[in-house]
């Protein structure tokens, strides 16, 4: 084996080949360094006497499916210009790792497409080890975003365990990527950003998010000419959830000739009208349900209504139309609607200016699931730390997802 392969193969420059062998199904090169490529650690001073060694053994990539290792007596060496006796630095491998550059790259390459677990089990190495590797990596690449040209932003939390775990995340809406991940959720968990984005100097222009006081709060208090977008998804689910609530109300109620139809009619009221399946004949069902009870039938039909509030040509007959749609409300009749058109009287300023800034957290929501996918797939995650450094780089994946 030449000098020049050490270099070529293995990204070894400046290093002798002295022998080769075969032991425990591994292949191990032993190398050597010239004398006058020797420096200080302390000052790269070339003026030094070589003063002992230690032997240390390096893996690097493999042959084949035969692991490579490489065998090097690290230099100890004296300078003569500053004194210090210190180890050689090595080029081809970062201080207290026991692989080198070159293997590092290849494990990471390999774990864009594979599972921690299958790339240890490939290399023949702990998993600990890749786990550290790609942490070290992503805290590198992903650890502290640039915030100074943050301009829209959406905010969130997602769950990540039982008890009321939560996450909190915030989106960058132009790049799609996460600038930041706070642990659990409301105002607290975002006080780390909003110092880091004082320090950044950002301008924020504005911030979809859900109706949370604690969010609410924290975004006027900390952004005070940042404008408040109320996410159009959030509102609907919130109607859907006191839409089930009547449901399940009028349900208790019922005869049973009438819980008959009402049975299974959840789903269909939640669902948006184009999307009932006429081969399981939802329409008819959905229908028969709503007939039962005229304050159910008001609701839903509010519901499908309050949807065009978002599709109005702008912003003047976006608030006739809110407008319109509250006062209705409130005189239907029906408590839940009332009380929900003064939820709407409330935030009719973050509702209205989604015709100023029209976004929503659409794109966080799909980062959730993958989120949620990724942390699936990998059966959850030891370290928090590590996980908040895959959920910074989420945006980075190009394969499948893998933990």
């Amino acid at each position: 084996m030449s000098t020049s392969l050490l270099y070529q193969a293995f990204g070894l420059k400046g290093y002798l080949y002295l022998r080769t062998e075969y032991r425990q199904g591994k292949t191990i090169f032993s190398i050597d360094q010239e004398d006058n490529r020797l420096r200080s650690s302390c000052c790269n001073s070339l003026q030094v006497i070589r003063r002992g060694f230690e032997v240390r053994s390096f893996r690097t990539v493999p042959i084949g499916s035969r692991p490579v290792e490489l065998v090097f007596p690290v230099p100890r060496v004296e300078c003569l210009r500053c004194g210090a006796v210190r180890q050689v630095n090595l080029d081809f491998a970062e201080k207290r790792r026991s692989y080198t550059k070159q293997f590092e790259r290849y494990a990471l390459d390999l774990l864009r497409h594979m599972t921690i677990q299958d790339v240890a089990q490939h290399l023949r190495i702990s998993w600990d080890v890749i786990k550290d590797l790609q942490k070290r990596s992503l805290q590198k690449r992903f650890g502290k975003p640039k915030l100074k040209r943050l301009q829209q932003i959406a905010i969130d939390e997602i769950s990540i365990g039982k008890g009321h775990q939560y996450l909190t995340v915030v989106l960058d809406l132009h790049t799609g990527a996460v600038v930041f991940v706070g642990d659990g959720k409301g105002a607290e968990a975002l006080l780390p950003f909003w110092k880091r984005l004082r320090c950044a100097g950002a301008k924020i222009e504005a911030v979809a998010m859900d109706m949370s006081p604690a969010y609410i709060e924290a975004v006027a208090h900390n952004l005070k000419d940042a404008l408040i977008v109320f996410d159009h998804f959030h509102v609907i689910k919130l109607f859907n959830d006191k839409l089930s609530n009547l449901r399940r109300d009028l349900y208790h109620e019922a005869t049973d000739t009438q819980k008959e139809v009402l049975k299974g009619s959840r789903w269909l009221l939640l669902k948006n009208p184009e999307n009932l399946e006429v081969k399981r004949n939802e329409r008819q069902r959905l229908d028969d349900a709503l007939k039962l009870n005229l304050p159910l039938a008001t609701a839903y039909y509010m519901k499908e209504e309050l949807r065009l509030f978002w599709q109005q040509a702008n912003l003047k007959q976006a608030a006739a139309f809110l407008d319109d749609w509250c006062a209705r409300a409130k005189a239907s009749g029906v408590k839940m609607l009332a009380k929900f058109a003064k939820t709407l009287d409330r935030h009719r300023t973050g509702l209205l200016n989604y015709y100023q800034y029209p976004i929503t957290t659409a794109a966080l929501e799909g980062t959730n699931n993958k989120i949620k996918t990724m942390k699936r797939q990998a059966y959850g995650f030891r370290d928090k730390e590590f996980l908040k450094l895959k959920i910074l780089g989420i945006h980075d994946t190009k394969y499948a997802l893998v933990g």
